[in-house]
């Protein structure tokens, strides 16, 4: 049985149809205590790569059968074998030779009759390269590790269900940028069927959006009392953020709906404004009102909110601005306009259709390319 210390050794395949030259490279590098890997044909070296994943390939150009370029295509067009650093030993000495083989994928070339010197020092040079690529590549494999699981404690942090309002119905799209960021949104169902809404929005992405995105959560899960005041809960919100945030800041916006009165009363702090599809007309509006910078930067002196009476089959739409900020290839934003006309084509009724109809307008002209933002949209379709 090998010993851990063993085990852990890096290797060395040595690819050569010459038994000479194997020779020769084993007694040059076998000093420097790396596991000694031995081939002498193409397919026996693509199945010892294959089994053995070695830390790096010493490989001839001219032999029978299968070449060493043909070897050095298949190992890197192998997902298990195209990282594994390729050195070409031949006594090709032409440029033209060299860039074949260099644009195959080897990363260096030793030109036989072999100078151990040189051997040694090439090989060492890139066992470390190949030791640091794999380093980071761990590290980075951690931190994606880490960020998952940020983003799926932050999932948790958010409603695990719709609220059930008489005369109200809900349909939200929730979606990072990365593995975590600083979008949020709440509920909170009040007596006499009434309900809060809260939409956030913390500056930054990933995990320190994210984390300001708890502390808002952890504010309005402690309000003190139930939230049916705007301007009291953004007030309260707001004075507790520019304790732990600055100079960060966060918008929001927090509404109240009173389904008794089909009464929806706002507060903003520096969130984009809700659009809203009033079913009289089928024109849509932007719910336009003083507000105020967001939260995080400096207490309010006052909180101004406004207040519309909704009827059956009126619509709104809450969003943040990573819908609106979203780019396409050519560099143009899809921007209030586009999400103005795809709100009033929207179906009538059914808000998960609507909700559909937008995040498919919003991926087609998006075309491929990704989100730099945090995405939210919530439809609110009054019954």
């Amino acid at each position: 049985m090998m010993s851990d210390d063993h085990t852990q050794k890096e290797s060395i395949l040595l690819v050569d149809d010459n038994p000479i030259n194997l020779q020769v490279l084993f007694q040059t590098l076998e000093g420097m205590g790396c596991r000694m890997l031995v081939a002498k044909d193409g397919q026996t070296a693509l199945t010892i790569a294959d089994k053995k994943l070695p830390d790096l390939i010493l490989l001839d150009i001219m032999m029978p059968g299968m070449d060493g370029y043909e070897v050095c295509r298949r190992l890197k067009s192998r997902p298990l074998t195209q990282n594994i650093p390729v050195i070409f030993l031949s006594a090709l000495s032409e440029t033209e030779d060299k860039v074949k083989g260099l644009n195959i994928g080897a990363v260096d070339y030793i030109t036989k009759p072999f100078q151990p010197e040189e051997v040694i020092a090439r090989v060492n040079t890139h066992l470390t390269i190949h030791r640091l690529k794999s380093e980071v590549q761990t590290q980075k494999d951690q931190l994606e590790q880490e960020l998952k699981t940020v983003s799926d404690l932050q999932c948790d942090l958010l409603p695990e269900k719709l609220p059930d309002i008489d005369g109200l119905e809900l349909a939200v799209y929730y979606e990072t940028s990365r593995y975590a960021g600083g979008d949020y949104y709440d509920f909170s169902e009040m007596p006499d069927n009434r309900l809060g809404i809260l939409m956030a929005d913390a500056e930054g992405h990933s995990a320190p959006a994210a984390v300001r995105m708890a502390m808002t959560r952890a504010l309005f899960s402690a309000y003190p009392s139930a939230p049916s005041d705007p301007a009291d809960v953004l007030t309260y919100l707001n004075r507790h953020l520019c304790k732990v945030v600055e100079p960060s800041f966060i918008t929001a916006l927090y509404m109240v709906y009173d389904a008794h009165q089909q009464l929806m009363q706002m507060a903003n702090a520096g969130h984009p404004p809700p659009l809203i599809y009033h079913v009289s007309d089928g024109a849509v509006t932007t719910w336009s009102m003083r507000g105020l910078f967001p939260m995080g930067i400096d207490l309010y002196d006052h909180v101004p909110v406004s207040e519309k009476k909704l009827e059956k089959g009126d619509r709104l739409l809450l969003y943040t601005d990573g819908v609106t900020e979203r780019f396409n290839p050519a560099g143009e934003m899809y921007g209030e306009q586009r999400l103005i006309k795809q709100f009033a084509a929207g179906p009538a009724g059914n808000t998960k259709d609507i909700l559909d109809g937008i995040i498919y307008d919003v991926e087609k002209f998006a075309d491929g390319q990704s989100a730099d933002d945090d995405q939210v949209l919530l439809v609110v379709v009054v019954e």
